[in-house]
């Protein structure tokens, strides 16, 4: 992602304030518009700067249903060196019929001593029929890329998907409302060596009530390198190399007309050089009233291996209420035992005038004691924001 507003103001998770800025959108005849231009102050104690941000986007619509669009984006003080940092890229989306679509971009980053190997790119045909699906990508993203205005899930690596289904409706089953079989194969290698990193294959088959629930189950063959060694639970690195298993997962997804939806997951198998056990439960959502809602997930992991076993646990609970259509307050409450942490963000918004808004941010991060683990105890960080952006029409 070259644009990401969260980078803005936040640095390796120091909250930065914001002197001030502005942006603004809009239509100039056939093109959509975008402008934002906003200066953080720096903080002597922690090594950082007084930095500028300026990102501008255009776009236009063509045919029926596809647009063309560039984007750029400048921060004045890199993070990887000394001098500034840029960011450009031009993207395209065509839609054709009513489930046929291409999309493709180019991006480059000009960072102090990232001259080459610096950018990224990708094409994606969809086809999503309601008989036949398919999709096939391919993604590159080079070992210089550096969107310092933006983030990257991973960085150096070249990734080939592809994926189809057949999804036949059946006419002598009066519950099922249609069958899903569905394969896929994704491969991930270092874009500068070539090297083998990810390799997976997928079966998949899943069967659509006509309430709307949905059963399934999913195998899967993986390849993973380790290029480093890697330490997944207390007492247990697995080396270097390559590792290669097989697991499989079974899935109920409640429709939408129950009060709780959401999907749980049972997968067996095996986890690198050892086994793997887990229950999840995911893309929750209990409706307490036409206000309220609570979003939960919950995953236990059991795993086993020559070095040792261990057991990992990460739950979320998102928190929701509308005062008024136009007023609301949301909150996240993490709890990850592998890390002992509990995190917290809650957020009011409140749009005050049409495209004008007000944003009250409060965000915590504490650690918990693992053999009393309902006890909180060392407070890693703390955040408060208050944020106001005002639209001007002319």
């Amino acid at each position: 992602t070259l644009f990401y507003s969260r980078k803005i103001g936040l640095q390796r998770g120091t909250v930065l304030p914001i002197i001030g800025g502005g942006r603004v959108t809009g239509k100039v005849g056939a093109f959509d518009v975008g402008f934002l231009n906003i200066h953080t102050d720096g903080q002597p104690a922690t090594g950082t700067q007084m930095t500028n941000f300026t990102v501008a986007r255009v776009k236009r619509d063509i045919l029926r249903r596809s647009s063309l669009g560039a984007l750029f984006t400048n921060r004045s003080v890199s993070l990887v060196g000394d001098g500034a940092s840029q960011a450009y890229g031009v993207d395209a989306t065509f839609s054709f019929f009513e489930n046929v679509g291409l999309v493709a971009y180019l991006a480059k980053t000009d960072t102090p001593d990232h001259e080459d190997k610096n950018t990224s790119y990708q094409g994606r045909f969809d086809y999503g029929g309601d008989r036949y699906g398919f999709q096939a990508e391919h993604l590159v993203i080079e070992d210089n890329f550096v969107p310092e205005v933006g983030f990257l899930r991973r960085d150096n690596f070249r990734r080939t998907y592809t994926t189809t289904r057949f999804s036949p409706r059946p006419q002598s089953l009066d519950r099922i409302q249609q069958f899903f079989f569905e394969g896929s194969f994704d491969y991930i290698e270092a874009a500068d060596t070539g090297a083998v990193e990810t390799r997976q294959s997928q079966l998949g088959f899943s069967a659509e009530f006509d309430n709307s629930d949905r059963i399934g189950i999913n195998v899967a063959d993986n390849y993973e390198f380790l290029a480093q060694p890697f330490t997944s639970g207390p007492g247990v690195t697995f080396p270097v190399g390559g590792y290669r298993f097989r697991d499989m997962e079974a899935t109920y997804a409640a429709g939408a007309q129950h009060r709780l939806t959401g999907t749980l997951t049972i997968r067996v198998g095996g986890y690198f050089n050892g086994t793997i056990h887990s229950v999840g439960f995911s893309r929750g959502r209990f409706t307490l009233t036409n206000q309220f809602s609570l979003e939960p997930s919950v995953s236990l992991n059991w795993i086993t291996t020559p070095l040792g076993s261990f057991r990992t646990d990460l739950a979320v609970a998102r928190v929701s209420y509308s005062f008024t259509p136009r007023m609301f307050f949301s909150g996240l409450i993490q709890y990850n035992s592998a890390s002992n942490t509990v995190s917290n963000n809650l957020r009011l918004r409140w749009e005050y005038a049409p495209g004008s808004e007000l944003f009250v941010v409060y965000t915590e991060d504490r650690e918990t004691d693992p053999l009393m683990p309902n006890r909180y105890t060392e407070l890693r960080n703390r955040g408060f924001v208050v944020k106001v952006n005002r639209l001007f029409r002319f």
